[in-house]
């Protein structure tokens, strides 16, 4: 059997492996457009701060190393066409122009998703950066001990955009975060943990300017200077569009069917509607515990597990990709949050009626002293209805964050308030309370339900 793999990042990339796992005698070709394979975007925050020394370490693997375990990995060779009835595929050999079609069994592929550009006047401009793949993480790299750049403009506050702003603050530069929405990170958190964290971005000196729509770049020289919006003007050396995404899906418009948002369409087994094709990663939907309708999320998490599963279900269609959470997590200076599930925020866009329990409480018991001890804020969010547990979100100064992996699980579970409120969590003096805040705020839902 031969199985075509486009895409390095990690739906790609896990597929190779459950391939290598499963299907050891299949020929396997893996396609990379660019000159470097599974390279880490979510890695790239730690190579701008200087934690990670070397931006081709930020992988999952090599081409040698691939090849030594018998994949046949093609860089700077984009798959440009997809033949279902005749199983091939056109390649275009970036490297000396050339084209030649290849065969197929199976074909599986994950193009993923490109940097949403705001379509306004001065968007050609020079110094204009997104924060995506190993080529941007190199000029931003430059460009964050560039002494000309003194003023960064960030726009969006989604993670990504959170990410860059820290990076340019850290490295001395004077930065604006602009966002069309009224508060960061609203998607992944709500307002009693947003609240915290822009005091502290403000402190830092970074100015926030939210609720404003970028109506335009202005630039001299073909640099930009200035981002301008419907509320005022901002200086800027450098722009760091991070205002979303969309998916890589233009070239399979008329072979594949799409969703409304031009995202892949595909089944629980990862098929899309043509014979022996799957699709995995970014530019596909997946299914949103919490609601158990289709939705997109775009985590890393989310396309590794699609990649195994689609290979699981390469021959024959019997194992349903789970459910997921959404689960995810941040540091923000010295804040460490994590979220997962339906939000109050977000629980109009799932048509979902939910109820929740915000408490803060001491990391450790009282008798800990303030100088080993810190405050801990959490909330949880349930069905008003039968108590069914739907999401959470967790932040502190310390890092409580691995405690969001058990309302994952709760929530794919389909657990209850009741069933997390004793819950068997340990507890030692040097880690937490006698009752894990989970626990409590369980405790607390419960009689709310129950009043």
């Amino acid at each position: 059997m031969k199985v075509i793999v486009v895409g390095s990042s990690h739906g790609g990339f896990e597929a190779v492996q459950e391939l290598l796992q499963d299907y050891p005698q299949a020929e396997i070709q893996w396609y990379e457009k660019g000159d470097f394979i599974s390279f880490l975007s979510c890695g790239m925050q730690l190579y701008l701060e200087g934690i990670v020394k070397d931006v081709n370490s930020v992988r999952y693997a090599t081409k040698s190393k691939m090849e030594q375990q018998g994949v046949h990995v093609f860089v700077q060779q984009e798959v440009t066409a997809i033949k279902p009835q005749d199983h091939q595929v056109d390649i275009h050999n970036l490297v000396d122009d050339t084209t030649r079609t290849e065969a197929y069994d199976k074909l599986i592929i994950s193009p993923g998703a490109i940097p949403a550009q705001l379509p306004v006047p001065g968007k050609d401009l020079d110094n204009i950066y997104f924060m995506r793949g190993r080529d941007w993480a190199i000029k931003l790299k430059r460009a964050s001990v560039e002494p000309d750049i003194k003023n960064v403009v960030v726009i969006g506050s989604g993670y990504i955009g959170i990410e860059a702003a820290e990076v340019f603050a850290k490295a001395g530069k004077n930065v604006t975060i602009i966002d069309i929405l009224p508060r960061i990170l609203g998607t992944y958190l709500d307002k009693e943990f947003t609240d915290i964290l822009e005091h502290d971005l403000k402190q830092r000196k970074i100015t926030l300017a939210l609720g404003q729509n970028v109506q335009k770049f202005v630039g001299q020289n073909q640099k930009v200077q200035q981002v301008i919006t419907d509320q005022g003007s901002y200086d800027a050396d450098l722009v760091i569009e991070a205002a979303g995404i969309k998916p890589n899906t233009e070239w399979l418009a008329d072979v594949l069917e799409l969703n409304p948002d031009k995202t892949i369409k595909t089944d629980a087994y990862q098929r899309t509607s043509q014979p022996d094709i799957f699709a995995v990663g970014d530019a596909t939907w997946v299914t949103f515990a919490p609601t158990g309708k289709p939705a997109k999320i775009a985590l890393a998490t989310n396309s590794r597990r699609q990649g195994r599963y689609a290979v699981k279900n390469l021959e024959k269609a019997q194992y349903p990709t789970p459910g997921v959470s959404g689960s995810s997590a941040l540091s923000v200076f010295d804040y460490h949050f994590a979220s997962t599930g339906i939000k109050d925020a977000t629980a109009k866009n799932y048509q979902t009626e939910v109820a929740s329990i915000y408490l803060e409480d001491n990391y450790r018991p009282a008798f800990v002293p303030q100088t080993h001890n810190a405050k801990v804020q959490f909330k949880l969010t349930y069905s008003p209805k039968d108590g069914r547990v739907l999401g959470a979100q967790i932040m502190s100064t310390v890092d409580v964050t691995a405690n969001i992996n058990a309302i994952s699980l709760a929530i794919q579970q389909h657990l209850t308030v009741a069933d997390l409120a004793y819950t068997d969590f340990f507890f030692q003096p040097g880690y937490d309370r006698p009752w894990n805040i989970i626990n409590v705020a369980a405790q607390k839902a419960q009689r709310q339900l129950n009043n």
